[in-house]
This record gives C-alpha cells, structure tokens and sequence, in this order.
C-alpha cells in the first residue's frame, strides 16, 4: 500500500503503514462505534487491514530481552507489516498506563513503532516510536516520541513527570 505523503510532512518512520492503520482504526470505528469487547475490534481491523493488503499477525508471541538474554514474553493485539505493534484498547479514555505499556513494549522488543487504538466513547490513538538502533549505537536511550489526535505528522516527547 502506498500513500503520498505531502512535501510539507516531516518523514516519520513507516508512515504509509502507519496512515493505512489509522484509516482501518476510523472505518472500524465508524461502523461498530464503541461498546465491543477487544476481541470483536481485533478481528474486524484484521478484516480491515487485509482489505488494504496489509499483511497482519494477531496475537503474536514477542521474546522481551534483557542483556542479550530472553526474560519474558508477550503477546501484541496485532502486528502489522512485520514492522508496527498495534495495542487495542477498549477504554474510557487514553491513559498513561496504556502508553507505558507500549512504550514497554517497544523498548524491549525490535519494534521501533507502535500504535495505540482506543474505541472508546471518541475514537483515540497514538504513534510512538522508540528508536532502539540509534540507542545500540550511543549506549544510551533515545527519548521516546508520540503523535496525538488524528494528525500523525504532530509528536512531541513524552514528559517523565506523567
């Protein structure tokens, strides 16, 4: 799937996989609105992420490492394209709790970008990115950056204070 990306857009990493997700996120919460358990969202954005030839992984096993070594394991929602984790939400509103949680999640993976998908009373998400292989290259870890509202080019680091 190819998307055109408007010469005033910064260049975000996977941003045409990125954009094609939240399109499948609208159209799924414009037909369903909120209420639904995870799992009926989970399998309608399946159907609505293979429509635009995306390939998707659910429920994918993810090896969390610590110092090389393998310390636990996760399971994302979805895994879009080999390359973004996308966490489904069901929930009132967007909390910092969920954006730790895939900020975790990023962080301890090779995953670099994630998406978190609310279908909540108003439709939320946001784009977090963590870039673990510049991180490899300073010893060091990069500050993490996330997109608000529906506009996915607008990100701003995330405060340590909450």
């Amino acid at each position: 799937m190819t998307v055109a990306i408007p010469d005033d857009v910064p260049k975000l990493k996977h941003f045409g996989v990125t954009q094609g997700i939240i399109g499948a996120f609208y159209e799924v919460y414009n037909e369903l609105g909120h209420g639904f358990l995870e799992s009926v969202y989970r399998e309608a954005m399946i159907m609505a992420l293979r429509s635009k030839n995306l390939l998707v992984e659910r429920e994918k096993t993810v090896n969390v490492e610590f110092r090389g070594e393998i310390v636990g394991v996760f399971r994302t929602d979805l895994v879009v394209e080999k390359c973004i984790v996308v966490e489904l939400k069901c929930a009132r509103t967007i909390d910092s709790n969920h954006e730790a949680q895939l900020l975790n999640y990023l962080k301890a993976t090779k995953f670099e970008v994630g998406l978190l998908l609310n279908f909540g009373v108003k439709p939320q998400f946001r784009r977090m990115i963590w870039e673990t292989a510049r991180s490899r290259h300073t010893g060091r870890p990069m500050n993490p950056t996330v997109g608000h509202g529906v506009a996915a080019a607008q990100i701003k680091p995330i405060s340590s204070s909450g």
